[in-house]
């Protein structure tokens, strides 16, 4: 056996596909425990039975058309009409623009992509250095992620809800606890933003203007409204509101605008659904090889060796923090969820810490990590996009770094920033 699992971390190490990973280390788990391996079918058809897999996909394709329309174009030149003439007014345009599109698509690579092309020259003209709209643009790429309804808020409320402890860990409470925190974070970087260009000119409001742009956005303007409002006040369910949501953004791009051909929809389903299979297929695979740990005892034996390492709570969440931040650099968000959550969880629930509350830790730090030197995966998109060597990008994100540390501090040790709105402070 240990034979075998050096293997799998060399494939790994090679490149090998990560479900190929989980699923061999989860046949060889079951296989030397002389349990049938049926039992990994089993896991797959206890997924598809969850009624809130359902927004995982119809969510997916949302964000992509939306990606692929001229939503973002509106979007910016709304919240510019109406937020352009405020101190650092471009700056927090461009933190709101990126937020909201990295909510409703779930990658921020993709709103780098999307809007960077847009933002970063309207910031050069502005008065902003290039170095500061690199750095604002490659960090807040990720800021979405704790906004509803990002696909990670849902995923780790499913992976949570799998194993089965922590209490009730719905969809709608991750939705919730994930408001504050991102406001938090949004607020301390617009606080940079305005200090930093507290000596830009500024430009005048234009009424003229801001009605163009709210009438151009028409269309989009209720999505935040169809999910959410939906959602809280009890009249859809989270997967009946992402129904909703998909239907509502085909109508509006595909026949609308028009600014979606028909014969691009069967590009952008598959594109879309190659995602879903690839999260679908490695969290069917993580679950049946979370209950091989847990037969295996290795979550209670986790704890038992930090705890006898780490007394105290907040010297855990510190070490959480700055392993997490690792784990970040080197893990997309959603292999890191499937594969550490089931582990992490029972540990966290040790130290009495509520799993809403260790889910927006997780998910912070996550984001934080797409950007932390030397291998964040942000990084790298964004010297793609923009020409630059990942070295400037460090020293344009250095600011934006600490900042949002000082929050993830601040969310870490304030649990009820997470925990008042859904209650469960």
């Amino acid at each position: 056996m240990m034979i075998a699992g050096l293997l799998l971390i060399g494939l790994a190490l090679l490149g090998a596909p990560l479900f190929t990973i989980i699923a061999a280390s989860a046949f060889l788990g079951f296989f030397g425990s002389g349990v049938d391996l049926s039992v990994v079918a089993i896991e797959f058809y206890r997924l598809a039975e969850m009624p809130v897999l359902l927004a995982i996909p119809l969510f997916t394709f949302a964000g992509y058309l939306l990606s692929e329309s001229g939503a973002p174009q509106r979007l910016v030149r709304l919240t510019r009409a109406l937020l352009g003439w405020m101190p650092g007014g471009l700056a927090m345009i461009s933190l709101v623009a990126c937020a909201l599109f990295t909510s409703f698509t779930g990658a921020s690579g993709v709103t780098i992509v999307a809007l960077g092309a847009l933002l970063v020259p309207a910031m050069v003209r502005s008065g902003y250095s290039e170095k500061f709209g690199l750095g604002l643009v490659t960090t807040s790429g990720s800021l979405g992620l704790l906004f509803a309804p990002a696909l990670p808020l849902i995923l780790y409320a499913v992976v949570a809800q799998q194993l089965g402890i922590g209490g009730n860990i719905s969809v709608d409470a991750m939705f919730l606890a994930g408001i504050l925190p991102g406001l938090l974070m949004l607020l301390l970087l617009a606080g940079w933003s305005v200090w930093h260009s507290r000596n830009l000119e500024l430009t005048r409001f234009s009424l003229t203007e801001a009605r163009a742009a709210i009438k151009e956005a028409a269309w989009e303007l209720p999505l935040p409204f169809i999910v959410l409002g939906g959602i809280y006040s009890g009249y859809f369910a989270v997967s009946e509101a992402a129904a909703v949501t998909a239907f509502y953004v085909l109508v509006v791009e595909v026949l609308i605008h028009r600014e979606i051909r028909w014969s691009a929809l069967p590009r952008i389903i598959r594109e879309s659904m190659a995602l879903v299979g690839g999260i679908l297929v490695i969290l069917g695979m993580s679950l049946a090889s979370t209950n091989y740990l847990i037969d295996a005892e290795v979550p209670i034996k986790l704890f038992e060796f930090i705890r006898a390492q780490v007394s105290d709570k907040l010297t855990f969440l510190l070490l959480l923090n700055l392993f997490l931040l690792f784990l970040g650099t080197m893990l997309d968000i959603f292999s890191a969820l499937v594969l550490i959550i089931p582990l992490l969880l029972p540990v966290a629930l040790g130290y009495g810490i509520d799993p809403v509350h260790l889910g927006i830790i997780f998910l912070a730090n996550m984001q934080i990590g797409y950007f932390t030197p030397p291998v964040g995966m942000n990084l790298f998109i964004a010297s793609y996009r923009f020409r630059k060597t990942v070295p400037e990008l460090y020293k344009a994100t250095l600011p934006w770094f600490l900042i949002l540390l000082l929050a993830l501090l601040i969310i870490t040790y304030w649990p009820a920033l997470s925990l008042t709105l859904p209650g469960r402070s």
